[in-house]
């Protein structure tokens, strides 16, 4: 086991965090959600998706379910807190609607083979409405689960109850993902959520003899009161318990975007240095444990699907984070979620009340989105390989874009210089390779091709890179 009090962050200078301190976007799309526009069209998105039956692609479908029972004060997800489960029906009705005027324009020949199911608290639902709303996504999808297909499902362990996750296995979820974020009990006072280990891996251990072939775990570093040293005895116990995949993320703190991070005490936040001793403390105690690191945020062991992907060139990184399903068009599903097919990406309406209003009118709740031109689809290539790989080959990407990379990217280049000169990233003639201090600062790297990212934007649309 690696000593906390010895990790390789003591090689980042305090200069070199404060030049790279920066905000901007977590790349899980590109152009990212801030380039969404309300002048995108429910037109434009169903001319998208006739579109992509041309092209046949199989399809990922996410379905957003908002409610929880408790606010954890550091969340920025769209949900809504209400112990009320009569809501749950309410929302059910609607999302059948939606699923069956989104069912109506895709193909049924196109198989379903990824599936997620995120919050809020997917488990709000009982036993009979995750039975009625799996059955309503099969009606109108051609949903294959089996070995080659990868359907997953958010728990929160606090509200998983007995059966639940037979239950769910029984639907054909063979993924499940449990948030943990931090089992030291002065952080979990400070964000407002209690949660023992020994729940936890209860359901961990509940979920392995149920069959499910993977589990993973989320963490998040940069809470209140956290630090190296006490994040490290996290990883300790998680590590026991070896989940195949690990998503390690970054807390955003953004009072003035989600009301409930105002309840968090600012004093109380580690310092970028100190989040960036925990970052590269994580990377190499899971590194030294077996965990290969997939990128940004992401850890899995070197047999799981993650890790396969990423060895096979694969890899594919969206709005669920990353993906082994590269070549899927993904249709968003609930209020708030998020789609991507081949030429467009499109979310729907945020709220309850405008969400509904839509359904109840026959209408998609589609409310803005963006089409990509032949730039950005370029410029998404470049980004999602050095976020998924690590590496970008030039000559490949010149011979599939016709371009001449050292030409079309010059100022991107010479942002890139100066990364290559701290040590961060290669530019040989051929490739541009992150180095293992670089995987530290992918978002600053990929921005130096983001032609969106502008200084005016930063600070209030993205979180602090670290």
């Amino acid at each position: 086991m690696v000593d906390a009090a010895t990790s390789q962050a003591s090689l980042f200078s305090p200069e070199l965090i404060a030049k790279y301190d920066l905000a901007g976007p977590r790349y899980t799309s590109y152009p990212t959600a801030a380039q969404f526009s309300d002048g995108y069209t429910v037109a434009d998105y169903t001319a998208a998706a006739t579109a992509s039956n041309r092209a046949g692609a199989e399809l990922s479908l996410y379905v957003h379910i908002p409610f929880c029972s408790t606010v954890c004060f550091y969340c920025g997800c769209n949900k809504v807190i209400t112990k009320n489960r009569a809501h749950a029906a309410n929302y059910l009705m609607r999302l059948g609607e939606e699923i069956r005027l989104q069912g109506e324009l895709y193909d049924d020949t196109r198989a379903v083979r990824q599936m997620h199911w995120g919050g809020g608290t997917p488990t709000f639902l009982d036993h009979a409405q995750t039975e009625q709303l799996m059955g309503l996504l099969e009606a109108h999808f051609r949903c294959e689960s089996g070995p080659d297909s990868e359907f997953s499902i958010e728990i929160d362990p606090r509200a998983c109850q007995p059966g639940t996750l037979g239950h769910l296995r029984s639907l054909g979820f063979n993924r499940v993902s449990f948030g943990v974020q931090d089992f030291d009990p002065k952080v979990q006072v400070a964000v407002n959520r209690l949660q023992s280990q020994a729940i936890t891996f209860g359901a961990i251990q509940e979920a392995r003899d149920q069959g499910f072939g993977s589990v993973s775990l989320d963490l998040i570093y940069g809470l209140p009161c956290q630090t190296r040293a006490s994040f490290a005895r996290t990883l300790s116990e998680v590590i026991a318990i070896r989940p195949e995949r690990l998503s390690v993320f970054n807390y955003a703190h953004l009072p003035h975007l989600f009301k409930s991070q105002n309840r968090i005490d600012a004093s109380t936040l580690p310092s970028p240095a100190e989040k960036l001793a925990i970052l590269d403390y994580t990377i190499e105690v899971l590194g030294v444990a077996g965990y290969q690191y997939i990128g940004m945020d992401h850890f899995a062991l070197p047999h799981d699907e993650l890790a396969r992907a990423q060895r096979a060139g694969t890899l594919h990184r969206n709005f669920q984070g990353y993906s082994t399903h590269a070549g899927c068009d993904l249709v968003g599903l609930g209020v708030s979620s998020i789609g991507m097919l081949e030429g467009s990406y499109h979310q729907n309406l945020k709220t309850l009340p405008e969400y509904y209003a839509a359904l109840d009118d026959g209408r998609l709740p589609v409310t803005r989105g963006v089409l990509l031109d032949d730039d950005d689809r370029l410029r998404r290539h470049v980004i999602m390989r050095l976020v998924c790989a690590q590496d970008l080959d030039i000559a490949a990407t010149e011979a599939r874009f016709g371009i001449d990379f050292r030409s079309y990217f010059a100022a991107s280049l010479a942002r890139l210089a100066g990364m290559a000169e701290d040590g961060l990233v290669e530019i040989l003639p051929g490739v541009i390779r992150v180095r293992d201090a670089g995987r530290m600062f992918l978002r600053q790297i990929c921005m130096c091709f983001d032609r969106y990212v502008g200084a005016a934007e930063q600070g209030t649309r993205f979180s602090r890179a670290i």
